[in-house]
């Protein structure tokens, strides 16, 4: 989000292509077989109209130097994989959040525990979220099941919700009332593109789902962990620190 290279592709490349290809060819010379890959949703793009979420099978679409470069690590994969022998499986996951989270979901949350009124009482989005205990609980599922091998996956918590909702949640497990105006987000959206700050009202009021419907089909896997759970071990790891 704050890139400061001049070029920052050749940045994402070093790391997430060239590093991940590096590690994985020295598993597969080590005997290693299966390597789990912990990708990205922003190789399937950067939005999705509601009602209509990216699958694992869609037609990578990704919009950002990070994206391209996780979609181009997938690449290189799926070749080592057919030249070494070696399983590869991909999980795409959408934001993750959990005790000691950063970024803009830390920023909520000091916001409610705050009291500060904000302007997101009124969106109509809808996102995919994923608690760290569920990315994990599925990590271990593919480490050995049988029908992991090659496959890519999406994964989330299966309760999708708007940045209203969200934050009506969060109050919850912070115990502090979320204090939000009925702002129509089409406005938010405007003041935003005018100060400069599009991006960070497409992830406010924007909507990102998927569709997990292939993991846990091909699983048997369901997310473990409860958004409302999730978000009450998230609050009380912010409230101890």
């Amino acid at each position: 989000m704050n890139d400061t290279a001049s070029d920052p592709l050749v940045e994402f490349r070093n790391t997430n292509v060239a590093g991940t290809l590096n590690l994985a060819r020295q598993a597969a010379t080590a005997g290693v077989q299966r390597f789990i890959f912990i990708s990205s949703i922003k190789v399937n793009g950067e939005g999705t109209e509601p009602g209509h979420p990216y699958r694992a099978d869609d037609t990578p679409a990704p919009q950002d130097p990070y994206g391209v470069s996780k979609m181009e690590a997938e690449q290189g994969l799926r070749a080592l994989a057919g030249e070494a022998g070696m399983e590869v499986v991909i999980i795409r996951p959408v934001l993750v959040y959990g005790p000691g989270v950063k970024a803009n979901f830390r920023s909520m949350m000091s916001w409610l525990r705050k009291g500060i009124p904000l302007p997101l009482g009124a969106t109509g989005n809808k996102r995919s979220l994923v608690a760290v205990d569920n990315l994990v609980d599925l990590i271990a599922t593919c480490i050995d099941h049988p029908a992991a091998a090659n496959q890519t996956f999406l994964v989330s918590d299966g309760d999708d919700l708007s940045t209203t909702q969200l934050l009506q949640r969060m109050g919850t497990a912070l115990g502090r009332p979320a204090r939000l105006l009925p702002v129509p987000a089409s406005l938010l959206q405007a003041c935003a593109a005018m100060l400069g700050k599009r991006a960070i009202a497409q992830r406010l009021c924007g909507s990102l789902q998927v569709d997990i419907g292939k993991t846990r089909e091909l699983l048997a896997w369901a997310p473990p962990v409860s958004v409302d759970e999730a978000l009450r071990k998230t609050a009380r790891a912010f409230d101890a620190g």
